[in-house]
């Protein structure tokens, strides 16, 4: 196009609250699958699960390596994803992972978080830095 001497004006397409939130938008929390019942949830109310040498661990503090799978802190999610083999296939691990000493730990941070009243799994703790 020819500038003849019309100021150019910058036209911004309206985006849609999903499009601001897929692509990082402020203040939104990221959304994971749980592999037990399929449904989305931020990532503050689901449990990150890892595979540590052929068992299945609770990683609370989501720092441990490798792929990870996430599951709502109900012994229901656990149930349906151990009957449709779900860990092995969104862990890519071969061969079936024991889930045992797991399942104590979702016992108890199901537990927690009906008798708190919370859906919280895990609190967010963040260093308090000194503003001035």
């Amino acid at each position: 196009m020819i500038d003849q001497g019309l100021n150019w004006v910058t036209v911004r397409r309206p985006q849609s609250e999903s499009t601001h939130r897929e692509h990082g938008g402020y203040g939104v929390t990221p959304i994971r699958t749980c592999v037990g019942c399929r449904r989305r949830a931020s990532v503050g109310e689901l449990l990150r699960i890892v595979a540590e040498d052929g068992r299945l661990v609770v990683d609370t503090r989501r720092r441990l390596p490798g792929r990870g799978a996430w599951l709502h802190p109900d012994l229901e999610c656990l149930s349906k994803a151990e009957r449709r083999r779900a860990f092995p296939r969104a862990l890519r691990v071969l061969g079936a992972l024991d889930a045992s000493g797991m399942r104590h730990d979702v016992k108890r941070l199901a537990e927690s978080c009906t008798d708190s009243g919370s859906s919280r799994v895990q609190s967010e703790t963040r260093k308090q830095v000194d503003p001035s």
